[in-house]
């Protein structure tokens, strides 16, 4: 308790005295910081140099900032490090704007950096990236890719660096100062890390100093000294503290054995005040130090103990404070004696450093520390680096001449054979610990790295042991020996030797030692290494050989995980073993894989790691974000770049295809994942000629072939109902789809003109089918002409190896089943289409329809391919299309029969058609009954899948459409030249001429479409074309909507429009003629029907319907469509034969027999004929008389 008091009262009064009176003794860093002070350039002689023995060492990434301000117009240097050779790195401007020198080049930024105004200027490169950013008060104003045929550039070690001044160097090494573009104006700020810095990052560096060059004046050489400013302050919560710590102790030896982390924790955590925390401290191991005081000879004999050791400790302070009044207050603070059970603390006068520390430490996990016990648990640090000797370095450790730092322990190689006579069970087990009780005795050093291979030796004699033998065996045994002790070279050697050659043996067998050599070797430390994983960010510090470097794990803080710097046998060099992670843990969502460095041997651990996370964040969310998405595939991107055998690719598209087929919006990443799998394709590692990746969303093929037997290649794919695909593969070409696939592609012989030169056995072909049509998102479809397309297959591709097969004459066959029955295109995926953002396109593909559900492509190259469904108008209801394509093909039927029987009656009685409507009717009937029948056997025609044929049906079907259109057309003007324009007026060849137009016209349009693309005809789905709209077979019709729309649609309307005028004016003048007869008013309303069904009928009026069939009553309208116009050729024998009385007189004339037959000279005959001259009058009698002869 008393002792208790005692330290109380101490730390109270130490506490008073700090505040109340300046300590004389603090203060390295808060003499010799920069912060708060600014550099005045008023001209010569003022020079700031990098001090020479401040090594800048090679870095291939970097970021500088530094914060200026100009007092002239003048041109002007912010710094300049250079070579012998070059300008390495620099910033030099003018009134317009500034340029950046970088590996002797210059890169001008068209920037304005005013006069009178402080401005921060940063850069970073970026060597993997090739990449330099440039940024004006924190803003991006510039962003250059480099371009060199050295694609390592990096920058040079040990150059000189300037402020304000430009320079040279002389053959001598001496720095020259140059004139004419010197900064007139000042400095308050220049920091170099070895890193390259994001812009996020950059922007929120603030007050943190570099850790290549820092803001210190120990790491300057200077003409004129730095001005105080009180303007430039900065406030800071992060700090580094790098000093030199010794600690003694008086009394007690077992304290000698305490944690140096713990001792030095418990330290600080007693002299800070409370706004000020620890977070974080990393100290060394084993180093010695002579520590060069003035003291008695009975001080230094009273200690039991004495320990120096490097420390890095990382503190907050908060509430931030200005730099300069921390690093006063944190040096006066540490640079007195502290005391404590016993032990006495003291850090190391010249060594104190103190600097403003990333605010977002690089370090995501606890420091570093090689120690074998701690007292305290710590959390993680901002910066880890190894102890360094005592000097100028790279990162602004002091030049301390009072202490040295030296390699721990010396290392010997013992190469030796031994031989074993006898009987020994386990003799390399024996071995080891022979070896170990020889020179493992007295604690002072180890046999590590033990390597034993067995020889074998005959023996025919006796050794003089007690057991005879036959045989030895022989072993060669390598080893390393550690040596902790630091003895003299020799005696250890000698020691070894002795240990080893002295042989061992009992009643059962001896071990004897013939050669045997001994050599000292020198191992380097294992380099500051920085490795990312799924633990998180750690950076292992400079470690001694065979030492196990320690780190606070990041997750939980309170476990540890541990790295030994390996010492190769083979070698004898060190390297870096794997770390040990099993006591921490892996952290559990998506963004924490930015934290892994993918390598060879861990690609596939950085798989299974992306796997189980991808499967844990859907099966909670359903999806990923899209910078979680871009992350997953940029990270495999990686993983592909460094590694890809069999099991790694399994994963990967298993990956894949977990997200396609969750809701996760892939379009971002589409390019992405393409390449993605096309590298995997290229460079996957296998075992055989072939092998099939296969996942629901994502099958993946790959075949080596012999270029010399390569006679073509079929793959195919069948997608069952429960999402499994089956895959095809025939060595061969085979033009038609193989059975039960969804997707098939076939290519040609030709393929082999395109397979790489050089060894001929390695080309490979690769073969990709893609589940969903997530990836081929193409926002402008809605945009073509010819209709409304979307996707409705699968989409599958091929490809060579290192080839880009196009322009084949031997086209590949590619076919794809879609479920719906529309009109189809076949594409394939551009990549350059939209500005390189990929689009689909038709250019070299043909698309040949095979059935209403399976589509086949005649392509030029080889690529993606996929289906495009015209999706202009939706769908009907199945039933609604059944019952639809039974009344088309039941009134197509219908109408051909008694279009056959009015065609028939009227070629056979001549009376029948002594006048020109009959005539015209007769053609009118002929092109019905051409449609209709052509109609009925279309899909029959078309199953034979025969190009040719196809077309031929098509183009016969469009001829017949067109002609019973024109006839319509044709009829209408009869009427209207009969009855309204025209009387007893004689028209020469009258008929002759309606034949040309009636039969002539349509041909011309079926030539000229024949003859601009013969292509325009062939068999599909239809959607539009007259009572074949309902129709879901096969049909052989018209492909191309701009020759629909023209040919057909437009047609038919002119036709229509025309007919309908005729039809509204002959109703008038029909009724003007029953008003000016008496008789004419007797007839009934029936009658009235009867002769405007009549002429609806004659002139087509019904396929009017077509142009109506548009919700909400579209469905209704195909009802009306399909029975009016499929039962056309019923109507026109119902109304021109059935009802006509001059027809059923000579039906009956010719036809019956009996009391039915009627002679054709009786009464009732001249009564019917007296009465329909009556009713016609002079209306037609010029057209039907011919003009008397003169």
């Amino acid at each position: 308790m008393t002792s208790m008091r005692n330290l109380t009262f101490l730390i109270i009064c130490l506490s008073i005295l700090m505040s109340l009176c300046p300590l004389n003794s603090a203060a390295n860093s808060e003499s010799t910081s920069l912060w708060g002070k600014k550099l005045e350039f008023k001209g010569p002689p003022c020079l700031w140099q990098l001090h020479p023995e401040v090594s800048v060492p090679a870095l291939t990434d970097l970021s500088v900032c530094i914060r200026l301000k100009r007092t002239s117009s003048a041109q002007w240097t912010g710094f300049l490090y250079r070579s012998t050779e070059r300008k390495e790195l620099g910033l030099e401007g003018n009134n317009a704007n500034f340029k950046i020198w970088l590996f002797g080049k210059q890169y001008p930024v068209h920037q304005e950096v005013s006069s009178k105004k402080w401005h921060s200027i940063c850069l970073t490169w970026s060597g993997k990236n090739q990449r330099l950013n440039v940024y004006l008060n924190e803003p991006t104003v510039e962003n250059i890719f480099f371009y060199s045929d050295d694609a390592h550039q990096q920058l040079a070690q040990n150059g000189t660096l300037t402020l304000g001044v430009s320079h040279s160097v002389l053959p001598n090494g001496e720095l020259k100062p140059e004139s004419g573009n010197n900064l007139l104006g000042e400095i308050g700020l220049f920091r170099m890390w070895g890193k390259e810095w994001s812009a996020e990052e950059v922007s929120s560096l603030g007050c943190a100093d570099g850790d290549v060059v820092s803001w210190d004046l120990r790491q300057w050489k200077y003409d004129c000294p730095p001005v105080p400013d009180n303007n430039l302050t900065c406030g800071w919560s992060n700090y580094k503290i790098k000093m030199w710590v010794t600690v003694t102790n008086l009394e007690s030896p077992e304290n000698c054995s305490l944690a140096l982390e713990g001792i030095t924790r418990n330290w600080l955590v007693n002299i800070f005040p409370n706004n000020i925390s620890v977070q974080d401290i990393f100290v060394s191991q084993r180093p010695t130090c002579q520590m060069h005081l003035d003291e008695d000879l009975a001080k230094m004999s009273s200690r039991v103990c004495e320990k120096c050791f490097g420390c890095e400790v990382y503190v907050s302070v908060d509430p931030a404070a200005n730099v300069k009044t921390v690093q006063t207050d944190i040096s006066a603070l540490l640079s007195t004696n502290f005391s404590f059970d016993f032990l006495t603390i003291e850090a190391v006068h010249d060594s104190i450093t103190v600097l403003p520390a990333v605010i977002s430490p690089p370090v995501t996990g606890p420091p570093p520390t090689i120690t074998h016990s701690l007292t305290t648990s710590e959390r993680g640090l901002t910066e880890s680096t190894a102890p360094r000797p005592p000097k100028l370095s790279t990162t602004g450790e002091p030049v301390d001449r009072t202490v040295t730092v030296e390699m721990p322990d010396q290392f010997f190689r013992v190469n030796l054979t031994l031989l074993i006579r006898g009987i020994l069970s386990k003799p390399t087990d024996f071995i080891k610990k022979w070896l170990q009780q020889k020179l493992e005795t007295s604690n002072s050093m180890s046999v590590v790295n033990l390597v034993i291979k067995e020889g074998y030796r005959s023996m025919g004699e006796y050794t003089g042991l007690l057991t005879p033998i036959t045989k030895q065996n022989q072993y060669n045994c390598t080893f390393h020996v550690q040596e902790y002790h630091k003895n003299n070279v020799a005696d250890v050697e000698q020691f070894i030797h002795s240990a080893l050659t002295s042989g061992y043996e009992n009643i059962s067998f001896a071990i004897q030692t013939t050669n045997i050599s001994i050599k000292q070797i020198e191992p380097k430390s294992c380099l500051e290494e920085d490795i990312s994983s799924l633990y998180g960010r750690y950076i292992w510090p400079e470690t001694f050989p065979q030492v196990t470097a320690e780190m606070g794990c990041r997750k939980p803080v309170s476990n540890r995980a541990y790295r030994l710097c390996k010492l190769d046998i083979e070698t004898d060099t060190t390297s870096w073993d794997y770390p040990n992670m099993t006591n921490c843990d892996k952290f559990a969502t998506v963004s924490d894989i930015s934290n892994i460095t993918v390598t060879p041997d861990n690609a596939a651990e950085v798989v299974d790691i992306i796997q189980d996370l991808v499967d844990v964040q859907l099966s909670n969310n359903s999806q990923l974000s899209s910078s979680e998405l871009r992350l997953v595939m940029e990270k495999l991107s990686e993983v592909v770049d460094v590694s890809i055998i069999e099991p790694i690719g399994v994963d990967i598209v298993n990956i894949v295809a977990n997200i396609l087929l969750s809701e996760t919006d892939v379009t971002p990443v589409a390019d992405i994942v393409l390449d993605l799998t096309d590298q995997m394709g290229n460079s996957m590692e296998f075992q055989g000629e072939s092998i099939n990746i296969k996942s629901p969303a994502l099958v993946l093929s790959m075949i080596n072939v012999d270029p010399d037997e390569f006679s073509g290649l079929t793959f195919g794919v069948s997608v069952s109902s429960t999402l499994n695909p089956e895959i095809f593969v025939n060595q061969s070409f085979v033009s038609k789809p193989l059975a039960e696939t969804n997707a098939t592609i076939s290519l040609p012989a030709e393929i082999n003109n395109f397979f790489p030169p050089g060894v001929r056995n390695t080309t490979r072909v690769q073969f990709h089918f893609y589940g969903t049509p997530d990836l081929f998102q193409d926002p402008y479809l809605i945009n073509e002409i010819d209709g409304n397309w979307t996707l409705h297959s699968f989409v599958v591709s091929a490809s060579v190896n290192n080839s880009q097969v196009i322009n084949l004459k031997e086209r590949v066959v590619v076919t794809l089943k879609h479920e719906e029955t529309r009109r189809s295109k076949c594409v394939f995926w551009d990549f350059q289409k939209y500005s390189s953002l990929g689009g689909w396109s038709s250019s070299g593909c043909e698309t040949r329809n095979i059935s209403p559900h399976q589509t086949s492509c005649l392509c030029d190259h080889l690529t993606h391919f996929g289906v495009l469904l015209d999706a202009s108008r939706d769908p009907l209801d199945p039933e609604d299309v059944r019952i639809l394509t039974v009344i088309s093909y039941l009134g197509c039927g219908v109408s051909s029969i008694f279009l056959g029987i009015t065609l028939l009656t009227y070629l056979t009685f001549e009376k029948l058609r002594q006048d020109y409507p009959s005539k015209i009717l007769i053609n009118l009937s002929t092109a019905l009954l051409g449609l209709t029948l052509l109609f009925l056997i279309n899909s029959w025609l078309a199953s034979f899948s025969n190009y040719a044929l196809c077309i031929t049906t098509a183009a016969f079907l469009h001829y017949f459409l067109l002609a019973s259109c024109t006839w319509m057309g044709l009829e209408a003007f009869h009427m209207y030249f009969a009855l309204v324009k025209v009387f007893n007026t004689y028209v020469p060849a009258y008929l002759l001429k309606f034949c040309a137009v009636g039969w002539g016209i349509p041909l011309v349009i079926v030539g000229l479409v024949l003859a601009i693309d013969k292509d325009a005809y062939g068999s599909s789905v239809p959607d539009r074309v007259g009572v074949a709209l309902e129709s879901t077979e096969q049909f052989c019709w018209i492909q191309n909507n701009v020759f629909y729309y023209v040919t057909v649609v437009g047609f038919f309307l002119l036709i229509f429009l025309g007919n309908m005028g005729v039809f509204i004016v002959v109703l008038i003048q029909i009724k003007k003629m029953r008003a000016n007869k008496p008789l004419a008013k007797s007839r009934t309303a029936l009658q009235d029907l009867r002769a405007v069904a009549g002429l609806t009928v004659l002139l087509g009026l019904t396929w009017s319907l077509g142009f109506f069939s548009f919700e909400p009553v579209r469905v209704v309208m195909m009802y009306l469509f399909a029975i009016c116009n499929s039962f056309q050729g019923f109507f026109v024998f119902v109304f021109h034969c059935l009802m006509k009385e001059n027809v059923r007189k000579q039906w009956k004339t010719h036809l019956c027999c009996g009391r039915f037959r009627v002679n054709e000279t009786s009464d009732w005959s001249r009564s019917v004929t007296v009465d329909v001259r009556n009713k016609k009058g002079n209306l037609v009698k010029s057209l039907t008389t011919p003009p008397p002869s003169h």
